[in-house]
């Protein structure tokens, strides 16, 4: 009997182009790009001479269609799909936390989505009588977006840029603001110069198509071609200490000069340097590290962040307002990270059991720790030195020594042996949402 002839096999051209367009929404353009010098027709599906195709779009919703309203970025007939990939893929690394380093000491600042702009704002721990003491006080500064032309731009509010939460309270205008549009007379176009992908900088001045101030883009571009990996760092900064030095190029100083003469004293910005805190959320093998709020022994709200280093030590640092040593402060570090586990031992239980744990009077009950110790960690630091409060002998073992509670619900306490307190740290973010924050102007709620 005569077999049957076997089933012809489908090629990529027999798809729907629905489906085809789906399928190439997972490559990244330069794959794209290959992909369509394969044949005239793969070259019309994948929008070669067209940036506004739906493969654009496509590629876009694959990636962001999740985190923001893709749409309402290319309101504009002049901005194209094409340009908004390019734009998003470049601002993407931005969604998270960061950390101001240089003038004014350590401020936090988060980025996140919007509907059309990703906002970033300053961190601060709220007033006293806001947040029931753990509200975080969120005062959007940045937006980045496209304008009405299709273009890439960076919008900054001065109101934004004070050193502490006390001075920004009040200065930020009760109008709305409205990132989409750009309408807003008070906000200035600034640029954003990435370095790499944990480093950026905020300028003033003139922006270049792709958001780059004229007078770095050839520096930036040239040591990025060039230059070893250990030497890229400092030659950036040592171009930017030069761009304000006595001893650099005199040309650029009275450029910068006559910009500060025409924006407007009050609408000058010195440039601000910013890193990423890469590690902001706890992980199963490392259930302390991330980014924590806690009353502190002087009844204030603090920051801190914990971090494990290369050689197995984990560094608790208290990120705060204040000058650029004191608001970067060490808290602990052990580089004992072995737990120990339930059943505990008689002292351990009184240790634990006869200590205070802090925490506004006027909380509430839900704030107040309740979970059930679920391992210990034993504490014993030479940061003691760097504490202001510690008036201790740093010859006393007792001043070193402390404990790490973790409780069950995933947070976790400390305290030391020179006191008789629990400080217990709460979730700053979750889920890439700021917890617990108070809005004080509720025009800016919908950031």
């Amino acid at each position: 009997m005569a077999s049957s002839p076997p089933d012809s096999e489908m090629s990529f051209s027999d798809f729907p182009e629905d489906v085809q367009i789906n399928i190439l929404s997972f490559l990244s353009p330069s794959e794209v790009s290959a992909f369509a010098c394969t044949s005239r027709r793969f070259a019309a599906l994948c929008g070669v001479s067209d940036p506004d195709s739906a493969l654009w779009l496509a590629m876009c919703e694959r990636r962001w269609g999740s985190c923001t309203s893709l749409r309402s970025w290319s309101s504009s007939p002049a901005a194209s799909f094409s340009r908004l990939y390019k734009e998003l893929d470049r601002w993407e690394s931005l969604i998270g936390f960061w950390r101001r380093i240089g003038r004014g000491g350590p401020h936090l600042v988060f980025f996140e989505w919007g509907p059309s702009y990703i906002a970033g704002s300053r961190i601060f721990p709220a007033p006293d009588a806001c947040g029931e003491g753990y509200g975080v006080l969120k005062v959007p500064f940045l937006w980045l977006g496209l304008s009405r032309c299709g273009e890439a731009i960076s919008l900054l509010h001065p109101g934004g840029c004070s050193d502490s939460s006390a001075d920004l309270l009040g200065t930020v205008p009760d109008s709305s603001v409205s990132p989409s549009g750009f309408s807003d007379r008070d906000l200035v176009p600034v640029s954003i110069n990435f370095m790499g992908c944990s480093h950026f900088v905020v300028e003033d001045g003139h922006c270049c198509a792709d958001g780059r101030t004229e007078d770095s883009t050839g520096f930036l571009e040239e040591i990025e071609a060039t230059s070893p990996p250990d030497r890229l760092m400092s030659e950036i900064y040592k171009h930017f200490a030069n761009r304000t030095s006595p001893s650099g190029d005199r040309a650029m100083r009275r450029q910068r000069k006559k910009e500060r003469g025409r924006f407007g004293r009050q609408h000058y910005l010195e440039p601000e340097h910013f890193v990423k805190i890469n590690n902001y959320y706890p992980t199963p093998d490392r259930p302390l590290q991330g980014l924590w709020k806690g009353i502190s022994e002087d009844m204030l709200l603090e920051f801190y962040l914990v971090s494990y280093d290369d050689i197995g030590g984990i560094t608790c640092r208290r990120v705060s307002e204040g000058e650029q040593f004191s608001g970067y402060s060490p808290v602990f570090w052990t580089s004992n990270t072995t737990f120990l586990e339930s059943p505990f031992s008689k002292e351990e239980q009184d240790l634990y059991g006869n200590r205070e744990h802090i925490h506004l009077v006027a909380s509430n009950p839900r704030n107040v720790v309740s979970a059930a110790v679920l391992r210990i960690l034993c504490i014993s630091s030479s940061y003691d030195l760097s504490i202001p409060s510690s008036s201790a002998s740093t010859g006393d073992s007792k001043n070193v020594e402390g404990r790490v509670w973790e409780y069950d619900d995933g947070t976790f306490g400390f305290g030391f042996f020179r006191n008789n307190y629990v400080v217990d740290l709460k979730h700053i973010a979750l889920s890439g949402s700021l917890l617990d924050t108070v809005e004080y102007f509720s025009n800016h709620s919908s950031l």
